[in-house]
């Protein structure tokens, strides 16, 4: 006896259960795209629960680096009413970072820099 399910005239298919990404505006593309990133920062950065044990500044550094790089090119695409709290998000991350690191960069080297400028606290 098989443990899959069936597919049967009850079960959506793929394409029921999908949306058509040609449906999906760019802004709301970009912005998933952006919570992700800050999602997968904050949990290397130790910041949700059980913090330490999922802690990998290496990790953290990459996701927010491409993090600032998206909302550096999707700015002016997204307007302000996006990017405004999604630069708020990255400076909040690229903060923790700086707190969590054991060895500070230099001001300005610092993961997203390049695209944001210096942050200080």
């Amino acid at each position: 006896m098989s443990d899959a399910t069936p597919l049967n005239e009850e079960t959506p298919g793929f394409d029921a259960m999908t949306r058509d990404i040609a449906d999906v505006p760019a802004v709301e593309v970009i912005t998933t795209v952006a919570v992700h990133l800050m999602s997968a920062a904050a949990v290397n950065l130790g910041l949700a629960e059980e913090g330490e044990k999922h802690k990998d500044l290496d990790e953290a550094r990459k996701l927010i680096h491409a993090l600032a790089g998206l909302l550096d090119a999707s700015a002016t695409e997204i307007s302000s009413f996006h990017a405004a709290p999604m630069r708020d998000g990255l400076k909040s991350l690229q903060l923790a970072f700086r707190e969590a690191s054991v060895v500070a960069d230099e001001t300005g080297k610092g993961p997203g820099e390049k695209y944001t400028g210096p942050v200080y606290g």
